[in-house]
């Protein structure tokens, strides 16, 4: 195994602090902050559901204290900030979203509440989604007394063939107001082929909605998401009601709260694309999901640096579990994705999530007599380990603490006291006594549970789209990546595991390099054969470009509402294309700016064709079938402050004298063995480490059991 070392806590301030990278995790809000040498620093508190501001705060200045500075003084000096988090996610999760109205098609009234038929199962394990009896629908967003259906239909090919019947529209919007709806979304069928019935339906709910005096906001699925499937489209528009407007408050207490410390920039926000947006953005259903995208990004960049192109990205939190592939240098865009028992609309960074953390409660299944992890999560409370976090079930945390894996008083730096004997306490009743184990190999049997668990979805995960883990470097963080490395990956058959320092904030770091960026998708159905005329040809390109123009002006307004000049502004067209009769499409980014020419179509063909390849195999090109394009999308970007990565010299295979702290107890194997305990921060690149040992920070622990080896990468990133 490899770490990345880092230095920069220690010394200091030689230049200015730039940039800021947030994720406001569900268990522990992280910061990561950089200078204009490129040195960084990473600091860590306990997440607030109630004020995630306030969280931010206190972990900034965990962060700033390491170089003797205070918010007051950074802020004032950054650059740019970016935030991550799972507010939104969260308000979908517990149904405690805006109440919305839904205005849909005569006769379809009941189409939302059923939803797809995923949706009964997702989230299930095999032997549940087997069994109908077991499937159950989740209480939809938008309950049926305020869902109104109005006479219109467009058809497949986008004719209007029965007007709006714009009475039944303001009979709607009066019907929702009395209601109790404090917002309203527009879902018409084939509104992405012929947007003309669902912008006037539009237009007189505002209207009407002005005449009676009721200020609320309207949506419209073609203004947001002109897409096909309606239960997608319809799903994401509701988000944009339902929990983007409220998490737009809590994001605008978030930017206040910089103001109110002298910050000067205007806060951005990791979006499920793997670009940033500002906070102020039109359509900010697409930051549901973004803590561990940032860890995507930030490993395709230091990927790049070290010199990787294929990359196993695992994180593990408090929470959960989350793993992506990049492979030779690129990681996949998923076009209709799931999150929170929901199918929607939105380009999302293709990973894969299972609900095991430092945080999962552990409790003995009543049925098998097994042990149970998870799903469900401590959170920010972390486990009965801490006195005052009000549980009484063990969480994998005490775990931990009992097998002597963390320092019960470096705990965020010694933030939080943990209480080793309380851990044991609850350990031996709910755990060790039942199983009739001591309680020392009961908490190793459980962390062994969870690595194997771990191991085997990472492993399937690979195989399972068709890869080798041979051919990968495995990335772990997370704050409790270091921690469980040595057991998910041994075994894998990674050709290397790299663990970044600054592994606790890794995800933070990876929204720190993430691009301003916007992006927009619009539905399109072109279809041509192999062989196809050069008059074919260029008409394809014609539909490919209104579409790209039509959303290259939704983009540039994006960037004109945050100040910039649409001169500023680098335009990146791209599509989404498929074999005709296959079922999925792959995301390309265009090899031509403008499609206009029988040329610029061979050459998006040719560029699709070589990353088909590329995912699946050359010789599982099917040319003879023809060619789909099923999508549009145009992404623009504007130049910002990233972070710069400085190289540091080899320090020698022997660490400093003053890295090492002493040495703690540690248990695995049926046996305690004396482990030697370092300060992270006082490695040096080259310096090698062998276990039994503890790597210690204030922000995670990298555990290093017997028979392990962990070296300082040369170049080390600080």
């Amino acid at each position: 195994m490899e770490t990345g070392q880092q230095t920069s806590r220690a010394g200091g301030q030689t230049s200015k602090v730039q940039v800021m990278g947030i994720d406001a995790g569900g268990t522990m809000t992280d910061t990561f902050f950089v200078r204009e040498d490129g040195r960084f620093v990473v600091g860590k508190a306990q997440s607030n559901p109630e004020d995630e501001s306030l969280a931010i705060y206190n972990s900034s200045q965990d962060a700033l204290a390491h170089w003797n500075r205070t918010v007051d003084d950074v802020y004032p000096e950054l650059v740019t900030g970016v935030y991550s988090g799972t507010a939104m996610l969260n308000r979908v999760v517990q149904r405690k979203g805006l109440e919305v109205g839904l205005i849909c098609n005569k006769g379809f009234e009941h189409v939302h509440s059923m939803g797809r038929a995923i949706q009964s199962y997702l989230g299930y394990a095999l032997e549940e989604r087997i069994h109908l009896n077991t499937h159950r629908y989740d209480e939809p967003l938008v309950p049926l007394s305020r869902t109104r259906g109005v006479t219109e239909r467009t058809d497949v090919q986008g004719e209007i063939v029965v007007p709006l019947r714009e009475n039944e529209v303001r009979q709607a919007v009066r019907e929702l107001v009395d209601a109790g709806s404090k917002a309203i979304v527009i879902s018409l069928l084939q509104s992405h082929k012929n947007a003309t019935n669902e912008r006037r339906a539009r237009d007189i709910c505002l209207e009407e909605l002005d005449r009676l005096g009721a200020k609320i906001p309207v949506f419209a699925s073609v203004d947001y998401y002109p897409s096909r499937k309606e239960s997608h489209r319809t799903n994401t528009t509701v988000l944009e009601a339902y929990a983007a407007e409220p998490s737009r408050q809590t994001l605008k207490k978030v930017n206040d709260r910089f103001k109110k410390h002298g910050a000067k920039f205007d806060l951005r926000v990791m979006a499920t694309h793997g670009g940033t947006i500002s906070w102020k953005a039109k359509e900010l259903a697409r930051t549901i999901v973004s803590g561990p995208i940032g860890g995507v990004i930030g490993s395709k960049l230091l990927g790049e640096k070290l010199g990787y192109d294929n990359i196993a990205c695992s994180d593990i939190g408090g929470t959960s579990f989350d793993m992506a592939l990049i492979t030779k240098g690129n990681f996949a865009i998923a076009s209709d994705p799931d999150m929170a028992r929901l199918v929607l609309s939105l380009p999302l960074v293709s990973m894969d999530s299972v609900g095991a953390g430092a945080g999962s409660f552990v409790r003995i299944d009543p049925y098998s007599g097994g042990i149970k992890l998870g799903p469900d999560s401590a959170g920010y409370r972390v486990g009965t380990c801490w006195p005052e976090s009000g549980l009484d079930t063990v969480t994998v945390s005490d775990c931990h603490v009992v097998l002597g894996y963390l320092n019960p008083n470096n705990f965020l730096g010694g933030a939080i006291k943990l209480d080793v004997e309380r851990a044991r306490q609850h350990l031996k009743a709910q755990i060790a006594d039942p199983l009739g184990l001591s309680v020392e190999d009961a908490a190793a049997g459980v962390i062994e549970l969870l690595d194997l668990h771990l191991r085997d979805y990472l492993r399937a995960t690979i195989s399972g789209k068709g890869y080798s883990a041979t051919d990968f470097v495995c990335f772990s963080y997370g704050g409790a990546g270091p921690v469980h490395t040595y057991g998910y990956t041994q075994g894998a058959g990674f050709r290397d595991v790299i663990i970044p320092a600054w592994a606790a904030g890794f995800s933070a770091f990876g929204c720190a390099c993430a691009d301003f960026e916007y992006r927009y998708d619009k539905s399109v159905d072109l279809a041509l054969p192999q062989h196809a005329s050069d008059t074919d040809k260029v008409a394809a390109c014609a539909v490919l470009m209104d579409a790209w123009q039509e959303l290259a002006a939704k983009v540039v307004e994006e960037f004109v509402i945050n100040g910039f000049k649409p001169e500023d502004v680098m335009l990146r067209p791209g599509f989404r294309m498929q074999y005709m009769g296959q079922l999925n499409d792959l995301e390309i980014e265009s090899p031509v700016a403008q499609a206009r020419t029988e040329q610029d179509w061979d050459k998006m063909v040719e560029a699709f064709e070589n990353t088909y390849g590329r995912v699946y195999s050359h010789s599982a090109r099917s040319p003879e079938l023809g060619f789909s394009v099923t999508g549009a999308i145009m992404r623009g970007y504007v130049a910002t402050q990233k972070p710069v990565l400085p190289e540091d010299p080899d320090g020698g295979p022997n660490p400093a004298a003053e890295a090492k702290l002493g040495t703690r107890p540690f248990y695995r194997h049926h046996k305690w063995a004396e482990a030697t305990i370092w300060k992270m921060e006082a490695l040096k690149p080259g310096n090698r480490i062998t276990g039994p040992a503890i790597i210690e920070s204030d922000a995670t622990t990298l555990v290093v059991p017997t028979g392990f080896e962990v070296r300082g990468c040369v170049p080390s990133f600080l």
